[in-house]
């Protein structure tokens, strides 16, 4: 018997088995129990999110042999072709590659043809937003006025591509990204089905990869199964991947607030040999640091799913406000500035290092720094700290013009102070 990869075998079949698409289902839902169908949908959203898996369900379900239902058989004739792929009356169409407006006109020449074997003859359009001009004008009229007998289902990822013309001749639904905690309630169902043991963390960090797309999950995942040889592990898991355990990142936060520039390179020098994604582990680092001024904030707020919050509530409880916004500010521009460094290593050290240079001095031992020396040393520690300020402003702001005049001000150069 031949292998079927796991986002194919585990496509839903009715629309139960879509998660967290509930405000989509519910009108269509509706439409079918009502017997009133639109003759065109517009289904939008990011990658496998389940466009193109409810459009073939909703085929099903108004031609399938037990009547327009809401829960198609899956066991007539129709159903089962459709699911295979081969009813004549389910015409799909991907537009990547059918971009011409020939291509369009040849599509169409059928149309007012009755069905050979269902109630409706179903247009499935994929990536419509790919056809050109003149498709979308030859394709118009059609959409408009259709045969009695003739439904489009139309799917995107790009919806603002589409003519507004298109657009509203359709009902519109848009597929939101699956939520974390329902990916890894889909992904733990199958693999216990699938017989694989694994550990509910390494779940988490496959979910978190695929960014709402279970299509990507179900891919990693399968991945994941012969790497780690049918046992997944959070640690394996995060090597295949290039991920850090979040206790790793907790560390480097730790060392942040403590201003413990030694330890901390120490630390980036130890998880570096984990062939390390940097720019995962800033947008890590950069979730954490929002959840961190979250807690300071509302602790009632906090709404992630993929840290200790116990954890984050301590950090916050430990750090400055300040030091937070600049923390994550630095991140955020030293993100985008990642790929300009000669090394994706080097760059995350600046990164940290920047946040270091500037970070705020806890006003307890400020206070005895400025106490304890004369009156003159006093003053121009004060206007050091000031310059220092002007600096770190200057830097979060991006504004090389305000750097180089202080430079040029004060007779010495950013570097040297």
């Amino acid at each position: 018997m031949n292998y079927q990869v796991l986002a194919r075998k585990w496509r839903p079949h009715i629309f139960e088995d879509l998660m967290g698409q509930s405000h989509v289902l519910k009108p269509i839902l509706n439409a079918l129990k009502m017997n009133k169908l639109h003759h065109a949908y517009l289904f939008t959203g990011t990658r496998g999110v389940g466009k193109t898996t409810i459009a073939r369900i909703f085929a099903k379900s108004i031609n399938c042999e037990a009547g327009i239902t809401t829960l198609p058989c899956n066991q007539c004739s129709i159903c089962q072709d459709i699911d295979a792929g081969c009813f004549s009356d389910l015409i799909e169409v991907d537009a990547a590659s059918k971009t011409k407006v020939e291509d369009t006109r040849e599509l169409l020449e059928n149309i007012h043809y009755a069905p050979v074997r269902g109630r409706f003859k179903v247009y499935l359009i994929d990536e419509v937003h790919m056809l050109s001009n003149h498709s979308f004008n030859a394709l118009l009229k059609t959409l408009e006025e259709p045969p009695a007998h003739v439904k489009f289902l139309l799917a995107t990822t790009d919806a603002h591509k589409l003519p507004i013309t298109i657009l509203s001749r359709c009902l519109k639904f848009h597929l939101k990204k699956i939520p974390l905690k329902v990916m890894v309630s889909r992904l733990e169902k199958i693999l216990i089905e699938e017989k694989i043991e694994f550990e509910l963390p390494a779940l988490t960090i496959l979910s978190r990869m695929a960014e709402g797309s279970l299509r990507d999950a179900l891919s990693l995942t399968e991945q994941a199964i012969a790497y780690c040889q049918e046992h997944l592990t959070a640690e394996l898991v995060g090597e295949m991947l290039g991920v850090l355990d979040t206790e790793q990142i907790f560390k480097i936060v730790e060392y942040l607030m403590a201003n413990n520039a030694a330890d901390l390179l120490a630390h980036i020098d130890k998880i570096h040999e984990k062939s390390v994604n940097y720019e995962l582990l800033i947008d890590d680092l950069l979730n954490i640091l929002h959840q961190m001024a979250i807690a300071q904030i509302a602790p009632a707020a906090i709404y992630t799913d993929q840290y200790d919050k116990r954890k984050i509530q301590a950090l916050a409880q430990k750090a400055l406000p300040e030091d937070i916004q600049l923390f994550y500010q630095s991140g955020l521009i030293g993100r985008k500035d990642l790929a300009f460094s000669p090394d994706f290593r080097m760059g995350f050290e600046m990164i940290l290092l920047r946040m270091l240079a500037f970070q705020m001095q806890p006003v307890a031992s400020a206070q005895t720094s400025v106490s304890s020396q004369a009156p003159a040393a006093a003053t121009e520690g004060g206007g050091r700290t000031n310059q220092v300020t002007a600096l770190a402003e200057a830097l979060l702001s991006e504004n090389v013009d305000t750097l180089n005049h202080q430079s040029a001000t004060s007779g010495d150069s950013p570097e040297k102070k």
